[in-house]
């Protein structure tokens, strides 16, 4: 039988976690048996000392599999998804998504919120009147079946240990560890059951990447990850010094998409996005 205190204090001296260790952690965590201030605890630990990639790929299976697993099979079309570590005035999402599916495939893009100093997917499009981030697999995937691309929220049942974990890295400083960024979106992405993904992986003063090395080490780890698990997965590192596009702001990111979809907006954007 293992511990909270074992498990945070083999970290804390930069040991490797066994898999049942990771494993009796996780699950703890989910079913409320080990305190948000021990899972902080950890957090920090693991942000100061690293994982090996065993280790990552260990929590990232454990937490995909914290829920379940979405199928796209009956859709008859490919699936892809893109993801992004996040930065100022990044739009990407909003404009890739209709034009992936205009070539044929379908996106069922789960999205996020803002976590640190970046703004989520689903907080821009809330800034439309009635626009709505939850509904039910059924409906989205009615609308893969007549569109081609969804953006929602991830359900409930979607990797619950990372919902918990990804609110408790924005308040801990810990959102900036490899390990934990790495696990937090492969695992969601996993779970999603789309069979292809590309990474953007932001480098530069304005993202949660400052060097190329970081960047390079988390696009590999995430790659890794993903085409261990299954998941054709390829990542492509962009330059995130300057605020992408013309504006930063939910509302006004949401027309400048508009104008890329219609032919117009900022170069980079659309250079960005093909």
């Amino acid at each position: 039988m293992h511990s909270a205190v074992e498990i945070i204090a083999t970290k804390r001296d930069g040991k490797p976690l066994s898999d049942e260790q990771i494993q009796w952690v996780l699950d703890s965590y989910v079913a409320g048996d080990v305190a948000h201030e021990q899972m902080s605890a950890l957090s920090m630990a693991i942000l100061l000392n690293g994982m090996s990639i065993p280790e990552i790929t260990k929590w990232t299976q454990v937490m995909a599999d914290s829920g379940t697993r979405m199928s796209w099979s009956g859709l008859g079309k490919p699936t892809v998804d893109k993801h992004s570590t996040g930065g100022v005035g990044d739009k990407i999402t909003l404009i890739l998504t209709p034009l992936v599916a205009a070539c044929g495939a379908a996106v069922p893009q789960l999205s996020g919120r803002g976590l640190g100093h970046t703004g989520g997917t689903l907080d821009k499009l809330e800034a439309i009147p009635n626009w709505q981030a939850s509904i039910s697999p059924e409906r989205m995937f009615e609308i893969l079946k007549s569109t081609g691309g969804v953006i929602c929220a991830a359900g409930a049942d979607l990797a619950p240990a990372d919902r918990l974990l990804y609110s408790l890295r924005d308040v801990t400083a810990t959102v900036e560890s490899i390990p934990l960024i790495a696990s937090s979106i492969m695992s969601k992405k996993i779970a999603e059951g789309t069979s292809a993904l590309v990474l953007d992986v932001k480098v530069g003063s304005g993202a949660f990447m400052k060097t190329q090395d970081q960047a390079r080490e988390l696009a590999r780890t995430m790659v890794d990850i993903g085409n261990k698990s299954g998941l054709k997965t390829m990542a492509v590192l962009s330059a995130m010094d300057v605020p992408l596009g013309r504006t930063a702001g939910n509302a006004l990111e949401v027309t400048e998409a508009v104008d890329v979809l219609n032919g117009a907006g900022p170069s980079d954007v659309r250079e960005l996005t093909l």
